[in-house]
């Protein structure tokens, strides 16, 4: 009975000692975010186009998905500073609530975007309207390489718990590039010719894991142009693990996405008056090549 009683007694020294800590966390409205990166295969008819949108949410929770009253792709062709040709995609949300955009099956004519205007010089506007406000994201295509080769190495960067990939790729000579690499499992490496323009180029990636005999990884390469991979470049750098694309940052990375609800080109052509008013993410529209390595 005595060993009772010096449990109890223990347990509610314990229970008294205990202090509930209530930390605050930064919290803000919730702010649209536009996960418009569009993957290029140019041996395909049409332009993937896809475009999610959600709100962002507080540190805990999930973002939700966002629906808008519309979201259309304006792309032009342009002689020197003369646009010649003008054209539309409008986007619908094939399952309601869902916040993704495709082309509208049901529009009176093809809202796809075919691939064969993409050695022209167009310019891509993404435009969408949501409860009273308007937003806006300019892009052009930007090619890239293809992957020579994946190869499996045996070295290791910090421990053996590592999985090596050499990738092989050779940069084009007669322009300047950046590169997105998607090494999947939301592990992203941005790169840039400075050092070998118009050369091969071999590198290791290590995965902090060990993967079984068998398993299958799909690594692609995109071209993107210098202000995709700045943000990328400031993505990365925040993240250590779990990088999300778009989601909400730990600190606040501006994509090309706009709020232009108050321009009106008249008496205000920018919103510098409102530094807190701007949406999250991104619109790009690259090429994408794939290579599957199977690890031994």
């Amino acid at each position: 009975m005595k060993k009772y009683i010096f449990l109890f007694i223990v347990i509610a020294l314990n229970m008294a000692c205990e202090e509930v800590i209530d930390v605050e966390l930064p919290t803000e409205e919730p702010r649209l975010i536009v996960d418009a990166l569009i993957r290029v295969d140019i041996d395909e008819p049409y332009i993937p186009v896809e475009v999610k949108l959600s709100l962002s949410s507080d540190f805990f929770s999930n973002n939700t998905p966002a629906s808008a009253e519309s979201v259309a792709i304006l792309y032009e062709e342009y002689d020197g500073d003369k646009v010649i040709e003008t054209n539309v995609s409008n986007l619908a949300e094939l399952v309601p609530g869902s916040g993704i955009y495709f082309p509208d099956p049901n529009f009176d004519s093809d809202q796809r975007i075919p691939t064969s205007i993409l050695d022209r010089n167009f310019v891509f506007s993404l435009l969408i309207r949501r409860q009273g406000r308007l937003y806006l994201a300019t892009t052009k295509y930007v090619p890239a390489v293809p992957i020579d080769s994946l190869i499996q190495g045996d070295g290791s960067l910090f421990n053996d718990e590592e999985t090596e990939v050499i990738v092989t790729f050779t940069d084009e000579p007669d322009r300047e590039d950046f590169y997105l690499l998607d090494f999947n499992f939301a592990e992203f490496l941005v790169t840039r010719d400075e050092f070998y323009q118009g050369q091969e180029f071999s590198f290791s990636y290590f995965y902090d894991e060990v993967f079984e005999s068998g398993t299958e990884i799909e690594i692609s390469l995109m071209g993107v142009d210098r202000s995709f991979f700045n943000y990328m470049d400031l993505l990365l750098e925040q993240s250590d693990s779990g990088f999300n694309l778009f989601s909400t940052p730990v600190a606040t990375v501006r994509g090309n996405v706009s709020d232009i609800t108050d321009i009106d080109n008249i008496d205000v052509s920018d919103n510098v008056d409102q530094p807190d008013v701007f949406p999250l993410g991104y619109f790009a529209i690259v090429e994408e090549y794939k290579s599957t390595i199977i690890i031994e």
